[in-house]
């Protein structure tokens, strides 16, 4: 931010800010988002492909504020940015205000945003309209809505003329009928909002196919190019630049393993990052779970997602090559990933060890029960009738009907017997 590159405002937005501390830390940005907000510059459209967490919505926050304070806030909406789930669209709301309202007199924006997924209350949806932003939230069917109906298309659609940027979001959500339904959607924008000067963006962490990462840009490039309806070169596909942060060792070096074991039965507690950076175990949880090394080009990769229980978890890996127990090691690990998170970088104060833990849950499910009382009825949760009961409440409706049909037939009896 200091080359001049950026408005000169955006090195006062886009700090590490909080409530407690609205004016906010210096904020060092990683090397895919310098490179994604250089491709922005030049005005090509472009994809971000990194790793969960790793600050890709900042890749494409940056060039749209940039954009929007160099050329004047206020003069219709410049940005719309398509989310596949409302939730999504939620996050991003908090991380605009903490970056553009935190830090300013009364919070006063110097560029503004708003979010248009539909669950808005009537009047918010006025308000909105009424004041269209600069920077526009929304997912694909509220988009779809707000260029064909005739109250979004006088005042959201109106102020969006000359569309600068449209972003999509998780593209890999995007695929067969709805990716065709989404691809559609772009060109409609184009055409519906004259967007002669459109730069299309889009963000995935899980977009990239198999082969090296020449043939992955290729491919990502392949499907960008079709989504947004314009071509997407490859090297504008922007990956992750990784670096080890630990000593790196081996695994066939006995004095290595040997200094394993050690670390494993001390169970000492890492405190300070000069220890974590040298620290065995660390080195290992670092090699086996945080990165690999590309066998084509050596280039530095995220490793695959791995269970630290388990026949294929780590906790085995790490007993075979140090032959203590699986219950130790797992104790080990979770220990030294604890800790590594507590110690910061000292040069960014983000946690050595960013990892995250994924506890997946099934969904709840109907269930069913059977008619009896509660202490001995039958509960599942796999819907079913038995013939015996459909055929007890066959009966239990024909009984019914056929006592209506003697009622009815006694009362026009007796009609018949008064009328004589």
């Amino acid at each position: 931010m200091d080359e001049g590159v950026l408005h000169k405002m955006c090195k006062q937005i886009f700090r590490r800010k909080s409530e407690e501390n609205p004016t906010g830390d210096p904020l060092r940005l990683h090397k895919h988002q310098e490179n994604a907000i250089r491709t922005a510059q030049l005005g090509r459209d472009y994809v971000l492909t990194t790793g969960t967490g790793s600050g890709k919505s900042l890749a494409y926050i940056i060039p749209i504020v940039d954009y929007v304070l160099g050329h004047g806030s206020g003069k219709g909406t410049k940005a719309i940015i398509v989310y596949p789930l409302n939730a999504l669209a939620s996050s991003q709301m908090g991380e605009l205000r903490k970056f553009i309202s935190l830090g300013f007199l009364d919070n006063k924006r110097p560029v503004t945003f708003e979010r248009y997924t539909g669950q808005e209350k009537d009047e918010e949806k006025q308000r909105i309209m009424s004041h269209p932003p600069d920077i526009l939230l929304t997912n694909y069917v509220m988009l779809e809505l707000i260029l064909t109906r005739p109250e979004e298309r006088k005042t959201l659609v109106n102020a969006a003329q000359g569309l600068r940027f449209l972003v999509l979001d998780e593209l890999h959500t995007y695929r067969g009928r709805q990716g065709a339904d989404v691809a559609m959607l772009v060109r409609r924008v184009r055409n519906v909002l004259n967007a002669t000067n459109l730069q299309c963006i889009g963000t995935s962490a899980t977009l990239a196919g198999v082969g090296s990462f020449e043939q992955q840009r290729k491919e990502v490039a392949e499907v960008a190019s079709v989504l947004f309806g314009d071509k997407v070169q490859p090297e504008h596909v922007i990956g992750e630049t990784l670096r080890r942060s630990t000593d790196e060792f081996t695994s066939a070096d006995a004095g290595y393993v040997s200094a394993l074991r050690q670390c494993i039965g001390s169970q000492a507690i890492l405190t300070s990052y000069p220890d974590l950076i040298h620290h065995p175990l660390a080195s290992w949880i670092e090699s086996n779970l945080g990165i690999n090394t590309d066998p084509v080009n050596g280039r530095l990769i995220r490793a695959k997602p791995r269970n630290i229980h388990g026949t294929e978890g780590a906790a085995r890996q790490l007993s075979d090559l140090t032959r203590l127990s699986e219950t130790q090691c797992a104790h080990a690990l979770m220990a030294t990933l604890i800790a590594g998170y507590n110690i910061p970088k000292p040069e960014t104060g983000m946690p050595s060890f960013a990892f995250r833990q994924h506890q997946f849950i099934s969904r709840g499910d109907t269930v069913y029960t059977s008619l009896e009382t509660e202490k001995s009825r039958y509960l599942t949760v796999n819907g079913q009738q038995s013939f015996r009961t459909i055929v007890a409440g066959f009966c239990s409706h024909w009984s019914s009907a056929v006592n209506v049909v003697r009622n009815t037939m006694s009362f026009r009896k007796l009609e018949t017997v008064n009328r004589g």
